[in-house]
């Protein structure tokens, strides 16, 4: 199923109206900067991390569906490794970058796939088939039912198939003080949300520049801004933009994503919880025929 011109414009109407509530934050126009900074080290990063969480090296002919495509990149990793890619994203901007992205790697691939739709939309993903992975990786604690999304993401694998998802770590008072943060920050006038950022991470980047001081490196830190390409080939500055302003925001503990798939049918082939504070565990679940 492809989605409408109209259905196209319903969407980005829902998400416009959102954004100027101070609902949701704009995912997609923080990725299309990103999109200037993006080579070709960055995407090989992105391919390092996709392949090896899924443990191959090659998704030749596998069909992959990324929810949640955001800048585009990892669906950008699954085409580069083989994949027959179906991307998808609720945010206008991040759907455009998506587009972009195609346009200048594969445009007129067939097998690449880019909508604008809803991880919340039920019908549309069953619409869409099975799909041998499918991936979402930081996106469906930012829909605003969370436990709804991963329901419907797990309605699109296929016997066997892999699902890839990677969800805030609960870490209980912490988190629930980030969440008010994240709500300010979209609530606030445009001009003021870029000061508010630098605000809010001054005390992480203070203790950042003293750890470097006291090893007696003070220029590590700046060779880190510099420098920054995470293991998933993001940018230091947009990471920052994207999680002091990501809402909608939930979080759940492993044990609860464990379970909820378990009881689905999934078993759990590969996870990464370890030491992430505030960030994302990662899951690689296989549906059990």
């Amino acid at each position: 199923m492809n989605t409408t011109a109209l259905e196209n414009r319903e969407i980005a109407r829902q998400h416009s109206n959102e954004v100027k509530k101070g609902e949701r934050f704009e995912f997609g126009r923080n990725w299309s900067r990103f999109l200037e900074l993006l080579n070709e080290e960055r995407i090989l990063k992105a391919e390092e991390s996709l392949s090896g969480m899924l443990e191959t090296d090659t998704l030749d002919g596998l069909r992959f569906l990324d929810i949640g495509s955001g800048s585009g990149l990892f669906s950008l990793a699954a085409k580069r490794l083989g994949a027959k890619v179906h991307s998808f994203d609720f945010d206008t901007s991040s759907y455009e970058c998506t587009r972009e992205l195609k346009r200048r790697f594969f445009k007129n691939d067939e097998d690449w796939v880019v909508e604008q739709g809803s991880a919340l939309d039920r019908k549309y993903i069953e619409s869409l088939g099975k799909f041998d992975i499918v991936y979402s990786w930081g996106v469906l604690h930012h829909t605003g039912a969370m436990w709804d999304g991963l329901d419907n993401a797990s309605l699109a694998v296929g016997n066997e198939g892999l699902l890839f998802v990677a969800i805030y770590n609960d870490t209980g008072s912490q988190a629930k003080r980030w969440k008010v943060i994240k709500k300010t920050y979209c609530q606030l006038p445009t001009v003021l949300k870029t000061p508010f950022a630098i605000l809010t991470m001054i005390p992480e980047e203070t203790r950042r520049m003293a750890s470097a001081i006291a090893r007696l490196k003070p220029w590590e830190y700046f060779e880190f801004w510099k420098n920054y390409t995470n293991s998933r080939g993001m940018n230091y500055w947009y990471d920052i933009i994207d999680w002091v302003g990501g809402y909608p925001y939930e979080v759940a503990a492993p044990d609860e994503i464990f379970e909820f798939y378990k009881e689905k049918g999934f078993e759990l082939r590969k996870l990464k919880c370890g030491g992430v504070g505030l960030g994302c565990n990662e899951f690689v679940f296989r549906k059990r025929s």
